[in-house]
């Protein structure tokens, strides 16, 4: 893992979250998760209208942080937090990192000359929350295998579920799926799964799931596990979406490939990381979606839609990018995905250099647009693939979290 430079925490105390005003959004974009010195026992959603970004505060005393070295509030480590999925229903699931560097690795990094680059693996205590973001509760999730350290960077997702089938969550599971071991091409596989339930309050871990791949190729989970039509979708934006309902006894994974032509070559590890600018999965209207920006000039926006019977997709909207995005003046680089609206399946939020824009791609105009000023981070902040679309249920604000005995 690279060296990230430690995040300092915020000393400014918890601003008033505008989630109670008597008017609010019904989703959010959520782009940063923030610590902050408060003796609250709750966050708060700084919210905003999209397409402008909403921040989730969280105070610090809810992770501890490990000392640091010295007192330099340039002291290298980590120290940093995410969403790492929605629940669809409004619940956040929520991982903090925390690794300070030891004095020898600042020693070295500080002796290093200018412009060199330097890679430390730093070895973070991992902590993770469902929050529910209007009301700031949080509950913390019992560390995997009885340790802090993380095990894996593989992506987890949360799933509601609703005796009445609707409304409010009476419980949870949080899920990540791997492949199991090593393997080359051509080679059997299966699958590794590992399970929160919130009626138990225990992590269990399954083992042997066998693949449902339709060809002997190595599989990238490098996407935010998506919730819909009760099972947990996670993504390979290269290939394809291996689902499965993690509540079940016996777990039945389920593949998708990508539109057709939308299938390519596995790429290098940069390239699979650029692909969350380009490329986006998402839930809308009740469907499941897929989107892309082409990467070459000139800029074509396409989206699909699952079908019904899960095998396939359909095109319903592509439309060239330049003509709509001339008005918004001179942009460096190409457009890249924001997120795909939850509530309306002709939106799409896209990021076009300092400018967060919502484009409605039936009438091939922008609906709305932002300039991003004095983003936290620098360049990296601008980085698409962190944002998470977040529904805002009316019911959420008064919503606690399912816990164990509920």
């Amino acid at each position: 893992m690279p060296l990230l430079l430690r995040r300092a925490i915020s000393s400014a105390g918890l601003r008033r979250s505008l989630s109670t005003a008597p008017s609010r959004p019904p989703w959010a974009i959520i782009e940063s998760t923030i610590l902050v010195k408060s003796t609250s026992p709750r966050a708060s959603l700084q919210l905003a209208e999209p397409p402008r970004f909403s921040d989730l505060l969280v105070p610090a005393h809810h992770i501890n942080p490990l000392p640091r070295i010295d007192s330099d509030p340039k002291s290298l480590g980590l120290l940093g937090g995410a969403v790492r999925s929605t629940s669809g229903d409004g619940l956040l699931l929520l991982q903090f990192e925390d690794g300070p560097a030891t004095a020898p690795v600042v020693a070295k990094l500080r002796a290093a000359r200018e412009g060199e680059g330097v890679r430390l693996d730093i070895d973070p205590d991992i902590t993770r929350f469902v929050c529910n973001p209007l009301s700031g509760q949080m509950s913390r999730l019992p560390v995997i295998d009885g340790t802090k350290k993380v095990h894996t960077w593989y992506p987890q997702g949360i799933l509601t579920q609703s005796v009445r089938g609707h409304g409010p969550p009476d419980r949870y599971a949080v899920a990540e799926l791997s492949v199991d071991g090593q393997y080359g091409e051509g080679e059997e596989r299966s699958f590794v799964m590992r399970r929160f339930f919130s009626r138990t309050g225990e992590w269990d871990k399954l083992v042997g799931l066998p693949s449902p791949l339709t060809r002997p190729r190595r599989i990238h989970l490098d996407h935010e596990v998506l919730a819909f039509a009760g099972r947990l979708w996670w993504v390979d934006l290269t290939w394809g979406a291996v689902s499965a309902d993690p509540f079940s006894d016996q777990p039945e994974l389920r593949f998708v490939e990508l539109p057709r032509g939308s299938v390519t070559p596995v790429p290098g590890t940069n390239k699979i990381a650029a692909q969350g600018m380009f490329r986006r999965m998402g839930v809308s209207e009740g469907r499941l979606r897929y989107a892309e920006v082409s990467e070459n000039e000139p800029s074509v926006l396409s989206s699909y839609a699952l079908d019904d019977d899960g095998d396939g997709w359909t095109l319903e909207h592509r439309v060239a990018l330049g003509p709509i995005l001339a008005d918004a003046g001179t942009q460096e680089g190409t457009p890249r995905i924001g997120v795909i609206d939850p509530l309306n399946a002709h939106a799409m939020y896209v990021i076009y250099g300092n400018l967060a824009l919502a484009i409605d791609m039936d009438k091939g105009k922008v609906l709305a647009s932002v300039l991003m000023e004095g983003v936290r981070g620098g360049p990296a902040a601008f980085f698409s693939a962190f944002l998470k679309a977040c529904v805002l249920p009316p019911w959420l604000g008064t919503t606690q979290i399912p816990s164990a005995g509920d």
